[in-house]
């Protein structure tokens, strides 16, 4: 059965297309949601750096493939919300904020 951790190591490889920074690090997933009797069904909530990215699609897809290569996983579903809105301020790693300039 995969754990939340197995699909959050997962996702410590896709990176935002636009930062080219990795989307835990960055803050941007909120949820993992790992269901059913085997944990075969996980969703998993984040947003993107924009609301008006033009490669959202594309980047939806490479975090529900990437969740899909977890042994286990039958259905991977990448939900994006904007709520709340992502602040790397107060979301993102301190390695980030560095790198961002944030400090």
């Amino acid at each position: 059965m995969p754990s939340t951790e197995q699909i959050r190591q997962a996702l410590a490889d896709v990176k935002d297309p636009e930062l080219n920074l990795g989307i835990l690090d960055l803050g941007l997933v909120y949820d993992v949601v790992v269901e059913g009797e085997r944990g075969e069904h996980v969703t998993v909530v984040m947003t993107l750096t924009s609301p008006m990215c033009p490669v959202g699609p594309m980047f939806k897809q490479s975090v529900e493939d990437h969740v899909k290569a977890v042994e286990g996983v039958e259905t991977a579903k990448a939900e994006i919300t904007f709520s709340p809105p992502w602040d790397p301020k107060t979301m993102a790693s301190d390695d980030v904020k560095v790198m961002l300039g944030i400090w």
